[in-house]
Order: C-alpha cells, then structure tokens, then sequence
C-alpha cells in the first residue's frame, strides 16, 4: 500500500523537531552539547515529587489520582495558578484556566482553534521552533512580526489577503525567549496589543521562561498589560501559555492556558476530544509540590543558571573571534550566536562535531523562510561552569577554522 497517497496534505507541513534529533547526542559521553534547552536534571526537586506522588496514592486519594476527571484540570491546580496569575497582574477564576500536556498542546490547541488554511500567523523572526511545529499542521503563511516596526496593520491585512485568509493571531515568547534570549519591553508589549487591536486578531503569549528571571526589572506579561486597559480578562484577545517543564519538571507534561472564559470553553471541547484530560496524578503532584516549594525552588535554578550563563558570556567575550556576536539575556536558558554573513551554522555543526565534540543548534530551523543560516543557539542550562568554558574555547576554534 502506498500510504503516501492518503496521507492529509497537512503532512507536508510536519517535519523531525532539527533539536529532538540532536538530543540523541546526549548519549554520546564526550560530547559538550550546548543543543537541547532541557533543565539540569539534578536540579529537579526530587523528593518533593516522591513525598507528593505518595500523598497522591495514599488511600484517601488515590481514586482520585487514578481516576477520570474533568477536561479543565484538577481543581486545587488551578486554584494555584489563579493566585499566580493574579500575583502577576492577571485577576481571575478558575473558568479563565485550562490545563494542558505542557505548553506544546496549548500552542497545538490554539492553531486548530484559529487557523484555516491559508491563514496567517504573525511571529518573530526567528521564533521557536516548537510553535512552527505545532502551527504546521493547520497549514497557515507566516508573516513576520517586528514590535515596533513601521508596517501598518493594513498592510499585514494585504498580504494576509493575498495569501488567500485572513490574519489570525500574534505569537511570541516576550521573556528570554527561545531561541535569542531576548526580552521584549514594555513599549514593544504595548504595540503588539496596538496591533492586534487594530487587525482584530488573538495574541498569543508563551510565558515558558518567565519565572527565570535573573537580572532586571520584570515587566507585566503582555496580558496583564492588557487587563490594565480593558478592565477584565474576559474583555482580553491574549492568551498565556504557561508550564512548568522549566520549573519544576518537564516529564509530568503539566502546563496551561489562562484567557478569556468563551475562549477557554472552545479549548476544553477540543481537550474533551483529544485526550479527555492531562494525567490526574502528574497534575495532583505538580499542584502540590507548586504550593509547597514554587518559590524556594526556582530561587534555587535562577541562582544555578544565573552563573552559568554568567560562565557562558565570559568564554564568548574570551574566545570568540573578530565578526561574531551574541546576545546577553537577562534569564532563561539561551544565548543566539551570530556568525559572519557568509558561514553556515548547519555546515559549522557538521565540523564542530567531527573535529571539536560540541554540539548547538543551527539557528535555520527557528526561522519560519529558512533564512538565518548563519546563526546558532546555544543553552547553558545543562553544562556545568567547567564544561561551558571547555566547550566555548572548542566552538571557538571551529569558527576560526571554518572562517
């Protein structure tokens, strides 16, 4: 049988994750792999998953931890993630909050929820590769989005138009985002909710990275920018991603969706149809190790990562040559290298792992036109200060080599 043949045209859009295939290096023991933005598994808080998961089958509750439940999410989580949400300038209730398999089925559900073929997605350029990902299957156009550019909205309608749909959202990682490490301020926060005012579009918010903040002021999510104009969170077009894969831990799968209730209810139809509802026990363990530890805990990774990527940018100031510049994010867990017009990063990968060991992401797969060849991701979440500064000093003579 040739399945190619009743396979949706929607495949065509759906490639191998470029980074999931590089994590098969981690199985290489001499290998510095600056690829995968994982969190440091020994910073995971353990024990206080193993005391949590124990309440969650004690007689009282395990027919409730091993059970079906309902498609929005276990209660007292959601009751903790509106206390946060609130904290950080977003008032709401539970009926504002779904959860997700991580933020990765929050960003699946949002493309089906909003795109037709042919319809546009607005992002950066470049974004994060995940969304591309999770966006592909709708088959939309991208068209990129510049905070603060002088595009009108009329003109982004236009193109939009042309491509045969309409606009539809605004997606963006506004904290240390991935793949660049950048912060957008509060000005460029303000003119994409101007813009999305002005096309009458959704705006999409992943806040993956936000509680990894190290050096800086925080500045209000773009949702709570918004709440501050409109009143209410039922009156907001944002819709906030959230996870605690950076946090806590990335295996149970446990992130969320917080925005407007109409919108929130159209999402539990699609979650009632997918898989019911994210596991009951991951979400009971989440919910109470989130009360119990959130904050000691991420003090304990902003600490830890604050100095490696402090680590990081003193090797690229040491090593790095004439020509190469990087950014110097003020958390999170990447640092966006920028290699001389005519190198390819994909071609510098191939070297570097032959000659030198060390492994990154080529930076052509976070754009959504595969432009952007010579430039590279690197995380430091990983590798300890030792590491980072041996395998910096390596990335260094490759680029010299292939310069």
């Amino acid at each position: 049988m040739n399945w190619q043949d009743i396979f949706a045209t929607r495949m065509d859009r759906m490639k191998a994750s470029e980074i999931r295939e590089l994590l098969k290096l981690l199985d290489q023991p001499d290998i510095i792999s600056f690829a995968g933005g994982i969190p440091d598994p020994a910073l995971f808080p353990t024990e206080a998953f193993q005391k949590a998961l124990g309440n969650a089958l004690s007689p009282e509750n395990q027919s409730t931890a091993l059970q079906y439940s309902v498609s929005e999410g276990y209660g007292p989580l959601r009751d903790w993630i509106v206390g946060k949400m609130t904290e950080i300038g977003v008032p709401c209730t539970r009926d504002n909050v779904l959860i997700t398999s991580g933020s990765q089925q929050a960003l699946d559900y949002l493309g089906k929820l909003m795109l037709s073929p042919n319809d546009t997605a607005l992002l950066g350029w470049p974004t994060y590769l995940g969304a591309l990902g999770a966006f592909n299957a709708y088959e939309p156009h991208y068209d990129r989005l510049i905070p603060g550019g002088n595009r009108s909205a009329e003109d982004y309608a236009q193109t939009a138009k042309d491509n045969g749909g309409r606009v539809k959202f605004a997606y963006m990682s506004v904290d240390f985002a991935n793949p660049t490490g950048e912060t957008l301020d509060q000005t460029a926060r303000e003119n994409i909710l101007d813009l999305a005012d002005d096309l009458d579009i959704a705006v999409i918010e992943d806040a993956a990275y936000q509680a990894l903040r190290f050096d800086g002021d925080p500045i209000p999510p773009v949702l709570a920018l918004e709440v501050a104009r409109k009143g209410s969170i039922d009156a907001c077009r944002t819709l906030y991603c959230g996870s605690f894969s950076k946090s806590l831990a990335p295996g149970l799968r446990v992130g969320w969706i917080c925005g407007a209730a109409d919108v929130i209810s159209r999402l539990v139809l699609m979650k009632q149809a997918s898989d019911l509802h994210s596991s009951t026990i991951n979400q009971m363990a989440i919910a109470e190790v989130a009360n119990t530890i959130f904050e000691e805990h991420t003090a304990k990774l902003r600490q830890t990562y604050t100095a490696r990527r402090d680590a990081m940018l003193s090797a690229l100031e040491a090593q790095m040559p004439d020509g190469v510049t990087w950014t110097k994010p003020e958390g999170g867990m990447f640092v966006w290298l920028t290699l001389p017009k005519h190198m390819d990063g994909g071609e510098l990968l191939r070297q570097s792992l032959e000659t030198q060991r060390v492994a990154f992401v080529p930076g052509q797969a976070f754009f959504a036109d595969r432009s952007g060849k010579n430039t590279l991701r690197l995380s430091f979440s990983l590798a300890d200060d030792a590491q980072i500064a041996e395998g910096i000093t390596r990335l260094g003579a490759a680029i010299r080599a292939a310069l």
